[in-house]
């Protein structure tokens, strides 16, 4: 006949199936045994409600999305409670997952997906808590106040979260590809470039070595034309020397000649020596 209502719920007394009190506050009570009389307790302390549901929702631009959200709520009148809803807080959190969807893909349906996942998605739960408090204070009130309502994740369904991540795999793949052929190019501009300079180094040096050598052999040219003018019998058989050198320069080196009457050996012969010689003592 004693029964003690903890301070985190509601004691209902039950005479013969009707509601007879509803208890809120803490502490010992008393009643009728039964079959007379009953008790029964609801939780009143701020209940969560999570969603359940993968059912996609279409946005404004038909887009199939999945949300998840969740409800914060509480029983605030037993009595309504228990005629309206139910007697304990399944059926309530049964029937308010059902509006809350219902409110969800209502608002859902007007806005876009850019908008979900922008600063208007604030708006957008402020306008689903205003329709489930209208449904659930409407002409048969639940007994129930809802305290805030949340969305913790807004996506595509599967399908389409595969064929975004495939356009962005392949937006990716252009980029890259984009940047190494400009990085390609790029190297071979600069490798064309060094090429050109490298050539045009070279052509310089070449230039400037024939113009030295040029000069050189100019210089030579003179000096021997001075020097061979001065003693011509000394420039013939000093240019004698000089074939006969460039054509035996190697050991392996035969010359069929005929030496009496050749005169490539006419030096050797003595008579162009002795005239050398001579010119030379002069």
């Amino acid at each position: 006949m004693a029964f003690v209502v903890d301070q985190r719920q509601f004691g209902v007394v039950y005479a013969l199936g009707q509601i007879k009190e509803v208890i809120t506050e803490p502490g010992l009570n008393f009643k009728l045994p039964p079959p007379f009389q009953n008790v029964s307790y609801i939780d009143k302390r701020l209940l969560t409600l999570d969603s359940s549901d993968t059912e996609p929702m279409l946005t404004a631009e038909k887009q199939r999305v999945v949300i998840d959200w969740y409800v914060r709520w509480r029983i605030t009148d037993p009595s309504e409670y228990i005629r309206n809803v139910g007697l304990d807080e399944n059926a309530g959190a049964m029937q308010l997952n059902r509006v809350v969807r219902n409110a969800f893909q209502e608002e859902i349906n007007k806005r876009t997906v850019k908008e979900l996942l922008s600063l208007k998605r604030e708006a957008l739960m402020t306008d689903v808590k205003r329709e489930v408090l209208e449904s659930v204070r409407g002409a048969k009130p639940w007994g129930v106040d809802v305290v805030d309502v949340r969305i913790t994740r807004v996506d595509y369904v599967e399908a389409i979260t595969e064929s975004v991540y495939r356009r962005m795999e392949a937006e990716r793949k252009r980029v890259a590809n984009e940047l190494r052929s400009t990085g390609a190019a790029e190297g071979e501009k600069i490798r064309a470039d060094a090429d050109r300079q490298r050539e045009i180094a070279i052509a310089n040096a070449y230039r400037d070595a024939q113009k030295v050598k040029g000069e050189g052999d100019a210089e030579a040219a003179r000096t021997y034309a001075e020097a061979f003018g001065r003693d011509p019998q000394f420039a013939k058989f000093y240019r004698s020397l000089e074939a006969y050198k460039a054509s035996f320069n190697k050991k392996g080196d035969v010359m069929v000649l005929d030496p009496a009457s050749s005169d490539f050996f006419k030096t050797l012969r003595g008579t162009g020596a002795g005239d050398a010689q001579s010119g030379h003592r002069k």
